[in-house]
């Protein structure tokens, strides 16, 4: 009797660079990416963090390259770039996850330092990303970018100053990127997870019971989806709770 192969993956030969992997959602979409056969390039500043995300794709069946970064070292992420041209010639789906709350404060005693830290990591950054890998990422029969926002950046809420004018300008960005490559093969997504069980999300609100919100794993399919080759949605900010009541409605 021939025994029967096993079931083509959805990310099966696919490139995923993930940012912030080491922990919290991009950690849980490393591993999802992971389950659907895409090989991970893991970037965080914690190599023994990674190396455990590392660990867990490996039980699972799949393989990820561990990547030691700090995102405000621009040239690094210029480099970064270059050596996957120089491995894989192509990239497929970048996630740029990595992200810093600082100072919930009015805006006139934001500390300058700290304006430009926030800024550089949660946006700065992810442009050197886009920079850096659009290269690639035209390389790719389906290039697909997804940011992670947050909903404080529409709302205007106050004290929440940095990080929300950094997220705004996320949004701005990604929605140029993905109208300048509308007849292309590139899709470019933001994600907004709301309120998750992450270690940010407890800086924020210390009196929250974390267990009341929901778990990493469960927004990770989001991210999967908007990986795939087959998702056409490009320039759309999409909330995660009312994309789970969609599925849930059926």
């Amino acid at each position: 009797m021939t025994p029967s192969r096993p079931s083509p993956r959805r990310l099966d030969g696919r490139l995923a660079v993930v940012t912030g992997a080491s922990r919290g959602i991009g950690r849980s979409v490393a591993l999802a990416l992971a389950r659907e056969g895409a090989h991970t390039i893991l970037v965080a500043r914690t190599v023994g963090a990674l190396e455990e995300v590392d660990d867990e794709i490996k039980k699972i069946g799949s393989s990820a390259t561990l990547v030691p970064l700090d995102l405000t070292d621009f040239a690094a992420i210029d480099r970064l770039g270059a050596h996957i041209y120089e491995r894989w010639k192509k990239l497929d789906v970048v996630v740029g996850n990595a992200g810093i709350l600082g100072s919930l404060t009015p805006v006139a005693h934001i500390d300058p330092k700290e304006w430009d830290t926030v800024l550089g990591v949660n946006l700065t950054a992810n442009w050197r990303l886009l920079r850096s890998f659009d290269p690639l990422l035209r390389q790719s029969d389906a290039g697909r970018v997804v940011f992670v926002t947050s909903g404080v950046a529409r709302t205007h809420k106050a004290y929440w100053a940095t990080y929300a004018i950094s997220k705004a300008g996320l949004e701005a960005l990604a929605g140029l990127y993905a109208a300048e490559n509308q007849k292309n093969a590139i899709r470019c997504n933001v994600v907004n997870p709301g309120a998750m069980r992450t270690a940010m999300r407890a800086a924020a609100m210390p009196g929250e019971n974390p267990e009341s919100l929901p778990h990493p794993d469960e927004v990770a399919p989001l991210f999967v989806e908007l990986a795939l080759p087959s998702c056409n949605r490009n320039g759309e900010v999409i909330d995660f709770r009312e994309w789970r009541a969609r599925l849930s409605a059926g």
